[in-house]
């Protein structure tokens, strides 16, 4: 899940022209995979998932504490630093939690062909292959 995570990740810091300076790239990627998951789920069942994972994540990597989950499920850092002090393994953890918690509650068909949805110009194709491999 961490690769799978960090290529999301790339994929953010290569479209970052569209956001805000200072936003994070966990922030980013989060806000686009809430869209499609909050209508397959409900907002509840959307930040239910991101909670889950984001208490998971704190375990590894206190730092997150900083991180705050607004009602609809988009992330906050209620300390406001404005990217200073940010825990980016953290946040990476954080993604790579959600994406295995969506894995073990959608399944790996779905939950590829929803990355592949909102990040159209990627493949994740190579992505199982590559694993398969591993395995």
């Amino acid at each position: 899940m961490r690769d799978l995570a960090e290529r999301l990740f790339a994929e953010e810091e290569a479209a970052a022209t569209s956001s805000p300076p200072g936003v994070p790239v966990s922030f980013r990627v989060c806000e686009k995979l809430r869209r499609p998951l909050t209508m397959l789920a409900g907002a509840a069942g959307f930040r239910s998932l991101l909670w889950r994972a984001l208490t998971l994540a704190r375990k590894e990597s206190p730092g997150l504490e900083a991180l705050q989950l607004s009602d609809d499920g988009s992330l906050a850092d209620c300390e406001s630093r404005n990217g200073n002090g940010r825990d980016p393994e953290g946040e990476l953890l954080l993604i790579a939690n959600l994406l295995a918690l969506l894995f073990t509650f959608i399944g790996e068909t779905l939950t590829l062909r929803l990355l592949s949805d909102v990040w159209p110009d990627t493949s994740f194709h190579s992505w199982t292959a590559e694993e398969e491999r591993k395995a």
